[in-house]
């Protein structure tokens, strides 16, 4: 019974991700933003999708800060310093299949604030 509503929630979830990120592109110039969160930890990276590269990342866990909404805006704020050293002013934000809501909501929204346009 448990592995059943694993496997049809890992499905679910397989769903939602491949839906969102079907209508999202990043390129050079305006690369996607993509999210991880973990139960402990949050995770994002700019990718370039023409080429497949990163193009820069930041680590929640390497910076010693939690997955919560006053941690990840840290985060935003480290990641933000990574995007300006790569020249990059703009992105599109991929959510990854989490809800917009809390802690993926409080990143996107420190990004803005901070001078990404997504």
């Amino acid at each position: 019974m448990l592995n059943n509503t694993l496997k049809l929630k890992k499905k679910l979830i397989t769903k939602r991700k491949a839906r969102v990120r079907s209508k999202i592109f990043g390129s050079a110039s305006k690369p996607r933003v993509t999210i991880f969160r973990s139960n402990r930890y949050f995770y994002a990276q700019a990718i370039d999708d023409t080429k497949g590269f990163t193009l820069a990342s930041v680590d929640g866990k390497k910076l010693g800060l939690s997955n919560n909404k006053e941690d990840v805006k840290k985060i935003a704020e480290a990641f933000v310093a990574n995007l300006k050293s790569a020249g990059i002013s703009t992105v599109v934000f991929d959510r990854n299949g989490y809800l917009y809501h809390g802690v993926v909501a409080s990143f996107a929204d420190s990004l803005r604030e901070n001078g990404i346009a997504l």
